[in-house]
């Protein structure tokens, strides 16, 4: 094992020397390659949409794809207004000005609906007449008030267009599925539009940010205090975490290399000991970004938090490489000498430690929540280029540009660097007591980490007090909700809802999901043809209420619905297929922690399965899509946990070149993370689609300074022959920067406390305790293990190699 470690230091040593002597063909070599990869960035995307949170291939996109196709967006915008006297003519007035303003200037527009222009079915004669609701407008108060009874009355209207006692109106915003088809020629003998080569794209961020900032621009000309309105659904939410993260991934990144320049200066103290290192993080950064956008991968929530974790991460490589240089060039070696002494020292350190990050990264890629997969692998792209561009390109760097610093050959260790040495000398001489307190805390953690629960509820990341979230939860309340979740029931024949037995089923349905009510969620409404279908047997029996219900004869259902679709009105289009296969039963909810429909989900799949045991049930719709990413939310956490502790273990025990040594090693890797989530359950803190990430994300960064500890270790105990010295040896060489590095990632970390969301301020938070603890874990259990592991060689041995006084002293003490 040895063998390989001594000719990987060796080849990084020799590696150095060439570099030194042609460094201008690899900077030309690197700026090259980061030419190309820069070029790529302004096709970068962004991707902040409900949608993007799986993978296309998920059953559920794919399930919610086919129902978009079929029945269009159900995205909606809703501009709620109240509370006003809803029918009030001043009021009316003002809705229709409003609305007239969003038809014509709201971009990719389908339809606007308002208690003005809502269907309004009813019959003369035998004649069936669909119109607006105010076709004609009342011209007497009496009039008026018949007008408000009559949509009071009406089941569509309610929680739909008005609440309960007209105070509160709704105007939805229907919006396209898909972009404009560029060159779509709508001559009556071309069927171009219909080519099955034309394969028509869904409306990306962009166009959803040009929608809702057209509604926000409309709203705000009409808003007032005697007529307050509010907006909300998913584009509004979608567009408020675009703007959001835009301006916060611009904050974090600068904040982040403000904090790193300082530490490097503090550090160093040099203007190349800043310049170097910054340099190449920062290239790191700009070429992940750049095969990001190569590869067509929008930037998505999640991987809003890449930026300033690569320029964290990466700054720790070059800071080794560095701290290792800068002491070789303190005792009287030449620049070049140096470069090469310090990549044969540290070059398999840090090689090693970027492999590990990157696999506790990789440990995501495989799962099912699409922008988590994303980071996880282009994170680890990150971690490799900002390894590259450390071991190769700043040895050029510096071999080019001198940096003025100024040698002597003071040996003496600095203040820090003896205070690091005596906790480790601590740690040695007391290795049981150690080791006891971190049995104590890690019970005390795991106690915390069963009060743990998972959420999703994009929602409750903003504050309190935006508007985004006063008019969610004021619509909510109001108006029943701003979800919908649908059921889409095939009957697999033609005209099969022309059946009095299926559309039967769809009403008995309504009739048992509508009173449905729980501490949480509620439906506000349901919509069916079978609702459409009542409406009209109604206004064809001379408006009487007793006929709201489904004509019994097969035929007559037929007819009916053939005289609505000869009426003008598109309504059925939006409930069933053309040739009534395909029914669509959309239940209106609230926009709650996903948590919290688990019951709901479930019970409304096996309802509807029960009622159509013969046709097949789908539910889909954007509830059930952000249900199915809560569900894949767990299932990521229990994934990549595995996947990165299995694979940071082997790759520990092929570093170190032993199994039990490997293994022990992991211990104070697992401890901090196994902290931090007892933290969590005792702070109530929820396990959402960022914080499942601190675990795997930790592990791969916390082992690091392990690497460099036991790297640094092993060289002196195989010096020294004694571990005492050996760790004291390390903590004097290696400390400080295992202690800067630190630093570097809990600021990097940390700068997110700035972020405008909650669940960025809480991610930052939480990882930059668990890199903390994570360091105290290197600097205190590791040496103590050790201690007790090496003793007890000694012990089975009868012998061992003596130790210095000043350890055997130590030693004694503890």
């Amino acid at each position: 094992m040895k063998a390989w470690r001594d000719n990987i230091e060796a080849w990084f040593e020799k590696t150095g020397r060439l570099i030194c002597k042609h460094p201008f063909i690899t900077v030309f070599f690197f700026a090259c390659l980061s030419g190309f990869l820069l070029f790529q960035l302004p096709k970068t995307t962004i991707d902040t949409s409900p949608t993007g949170m799986l993978h296309k291939n998920d059953p559920a996109m794919v399930r919610y794809n086919e129902f978009r196709d079929q029945f269009g967006r159900d995205e909606m915008i809703l501009v709620a207004v109240g509370p006003v006297d809803v029918f009030s003519r001043p009021v009316l007035e003002k809705i229709q000005a409003l609305q007239q303003d969003l038809e014509e200037n709201v971009p990719y527009l389908e339809e606007v609906t308002s208690v003005l222009n809502a269907r309004s079915t009813r019959g003369e004669g035998d004649e069936l007449i669909v119109e607006d609701l105010f076709e004609e407008w009342p011209q007497t108060a009496r009039e008026m008030e018949s007008l408000k009874q009559r949509a009071l009355s009406t089941p569509i209207y309610r929680n739909m267009l008005i609440n309960e006692d007209a105070t509160y109106t709704a105007i939805s915003i229907e919006t396209s599925a898909y972009k404009p088809m560029a060159g779509a020629s709508f001559d009556a003998f071309s069927d171009s539009l219909n080519a099955p080569s034309v394969k028509p794209e869904y409306l990306s961020d962009a166009e959803n940010s040009e929608i809702v900032r057209a509604v926000r621009a409309v709203v705000a000309r009409h808003s007032s205090p005697e007529f307050p309105l509010y907006t909300a659904g998913s584009p509004v939410l979608t567009e408020d975490l675009r703007d959001y993260m835009l301006r916060d991934i611009a904050r974090f990144s600068a904040a982040a290399i403000l904090l790193i320049s300082l530490l490097l200066m503090v550090a160093f103290r040099t203007w190349a000991g800043v310049v170097w290192p910054l340099t190449t993080v920062i290239l790191s950064l700009a070429c992940t970004l750049g095969l990001m956008a190569m590869f067509g991968v929008p930037l998505k929530l999640p991987t809003q938090i890449l930026p300033s974790f690569i320029l964290a991460v990466g700054v720790g490589d070059s800071v080794h490489i560095l701290a290792i240089y800068y002491r070789n060039i303190r005792i009287g070696l030449e620049r070049n000498e140096a470069v090469a002494k310090a990549l044969g020292h540290s070059g398999l350190a840090v090689l090693l430690t970027s492999l590990t990050t990157a696999g506790g990264l990789l440990s995501f890629s495989r799962t099912e929540i699409a922008p988590i997969a994303d980071l996880g692998l282009f994170s680890a792209a990150g971690v490799v280029l900002a390894l590259v561009f450390s071991l190769f390109l700043m040895p050029a760097l510096i071999a080019i540009f001198p940096s003025g610093e100024q040698r002597h050959t003071n040996n003496g260790a600095s203040r820090l660097d003896g205070f690091l040495s005596a906790i480790g000398d601590f740690a040695v001489g007391r290795p049981k007591a150690i080791l006891t307190v971190t049995a104590i805390i890690m019970a005390a953690s795991a106690y915390g980490i069963t009060m743990l629960h998972f959420s999703h509820h994009t929602l409750a990341w903003f504050p309190k007090d935006s508007d985004l979230v006063v008019s969610t939860q004021t619509i909510d309340h109001e108006m029943g909700g701003t979800l919908t979740m649908e059921v889409i029931v095939d009957s697999g024949e033609e005209n099969g809802f022309y059946e009095p037995e299926r559309l039967n089923a769809l009403s008995i349905m309504a009739d048992k999901i509508e009173p449905f009510t729980s501490e949480i969620v509620f439906v506000g409404q349901t919509r069916s043809p079978a609702d459409i279908l009542k409406e009209i047997n109604q206004a064809l029996h001379e408006n009487k209420p007793e006929y709201y219900s489904i004509p019994q004869d097969r035929e007559l259902a037929a007819q009916e619905f053939l005289l609505f679709e000869n009426s003008g009105s598109d309504d059925l289009q939006k409930v069933v297929d053309t040739d009534f296969s395909k029914a669509r039963f959309t239940i209106k909810v609230p926009s709650v922690d996903m948590v919290y429909y688990h019951d709901f989900v479930n019970a409304i799949s096996a309802w509807f399965k029960e009622a159509f045991p013969n046709d097949k049930v789908t539910v889909t719709g954007l509830m059930k899509l952000l249900y199915s990413t809560f569900y894949a939310v767990m299932h990521t956490m229990a994934e990549s946990y595995i996947i990165a502790i299995l694979v940071i273990t082997v790759l520990m025990i092929l570093m170190i070149g032993n199994l039990r040594l490997g293994l022990i090693s992991m211990i104070p890797n697992i401890a901090p993370i196994v902290v931090c989530l007892g933290v969590m359950g005792a702070l109530d803190l929820t396990l959402n689609a960022f914080t499942i990430l601190i675990g795997s994300v930790a592990l791969g960064l916390a082992v690091d300074d392990t690497i460099h500890f036991m790297h640094n270790f092993r060289r002196y105990y195989g010096q020294y022959h004694d571990a005492e010295r050996a760790v004291h040896e390390t903590m004097q060489t290696t400390g400080r920067a295992m202690l800067f590095t630190t630093i570097a990632l809990t600021s990097g970390f940390i700068v997110f406390l700035m972020a405008s969301m909650k669940n960025l301020m809480t991610y930052g938070s939480l990882a930059a305790l668990t890199i903390s603890l994570a360091l105290l874990a290197d600097f205190l259990v590791v040496p103590a293990l050790l201690a007790l592991v090496f003793r007890d060689k000694r012990a089975s041995a009868g012998s061992g190699v003596s130790a210095g006084p000043k350890y055997k002293e130590a030693a004694q003490h503890g």
